[in-house]
């Protein structure tokens, strides 16, 4: 082979390795607007602002949600985690998640029916809070939250910890296999 063939089998070789991997990192994250139904995606983003409602949706990895965007979702399975900051508002039922649900800074959010192999956290959000009928393998946290929360009916294999939530935490019939501290001490 001459030096011209060489050269260009080599480009060819090394194109054929670079192109695949730009492709895949520009895949690795889906963003949600409108509605998403049973597709599986790697990680998933609501982008600010915007809405999302997922029904049946796989996520292999985490799903984030921005500032001032809504999630809804229904019969979804999470491999990692689900994080908003600043959201809008995030309701999740009827699902599993296999870390944690941490909803920070933001809106409204109900988790219902939701099996969660890490924690749920509440942090510093504004409107009702709520959590029902979850079974949780970590712990349940709510901390400095003010538009209300209530916590009731789920089974906790950690702690359930409430802190400086003003109205203090309201619910009922939590089985609880850590402690119950704090303003969640008689839930």
């Amino acid at each position: 082979m001459n030096r011209f063939v060489k050269m260009g089998l080599s480009v060819l070789l090394a194109l054929t390795f670079i192109l695949p991997a730009s492709h895949v990192a520009l895949a690795e994250e889906a963003r949600c607007r409108g509605s998403l139904g049973t597709v599986t995606v790697d990680n998933l983003r609501v982008p600010s602002y915007a809405s999302c409602r997922l029904s049946g949706t796989k996520v292999l990895g985490n799903i984030k949600v921005g500032t001032g965007a809504t999630l809804i979702a229904n019969g979804v399975r999470v491999i990692g985690n689900i994080q908003a900051e600043g959201a809008r508002a995030v309701t999740v039922t009827n699902s599993t998640v296999g870390g944690n649900i941490q909803l920070k800074q933001g809106g409204a959010a109900r988790i219902y029916r939701v099996r969660v192999k890490g924690d749920i956290q509440f942090e510093s959000n504004r409107r009702a809070l709520s959590a029902t009928y979850n079974k949780v393998g970590g712990n349940l946290q709510a901390f400095q939250n003010t538009g209300g929360v209530a916590i009731s009916y789920n089974t906790i294999d950690g702690d359930l910890q409430c802190k400086s939530n003003r109205p203090a935490p309201i619910g009922r019939g939590n089985v609880v296999y850590g402690n119950k501290e704090d303003q969640c001490r008689r839930l």
